[in-house]
């Protein structure tokens, strides 16, 4: 089969299983020409197990006005709040803590982000959410 010719990707979080129409799905796929609702369709359907969590996806698009989209797992904050309770993280992280999670919940986040992380194992993984949570204003207790 002859490779499609691509005409760019388009970057978005969307709420899992809650694509619609409007902003900013909308305006980023119909500048591309790409058909809204299908996407909206299939991308409710693929995520409905992130049902309200923000899910990051890249959109690849073609030459002949089809795409592909690649689902990524939920931002790391996203699951260190949840784990810390928290609605947002700190307004001045490194000043003020605005709460704290455990090793072993920073092992299930790193567990559950490890295919988008940048690491070889589940410890240089566990790092990367350790940081995280520190830049959020959340400290990880032993």
């Amino acid at each position: 089969m002859a490779k499609k010719e691509i005409t760019g990707y388009v970057k978005l979080q969307i709420k899992g299983g809650q694509a619609n129409p409007a902003p900013p799905v909308g305006p980023a796929l119909g500048q591309r020409g790409i058909n809204i609702m299908e996407f909206c369709k299939a991308f409710n359907e693929k995520t409905k197990s992130f049902m309200g969590k923000p899910v990051p996806v890249v959109i690849t698009v073609y030459k002949d006005k089809k795409f592909d989209f690649i689902i990524k797992s939920p931002p790391a904050s996203h699951f260190i709040k949840e784990a810390a309770k928290l609605k947002a993280g700190s307004q001045e992280p490194g000043r003020n803590i605005v709460g704290s999670i455990s090793k072993k919940q920073v092992e299930e986040i790193a567990k559950q982000k490890m295919k988008d992380l940048n690491a070889n194992d589940i410890e240089q993984a566990s790092k990367i959410i350790s940081g995280s949570a520190r830049s959020m204003g959340i400290e990880v207790k032993d």
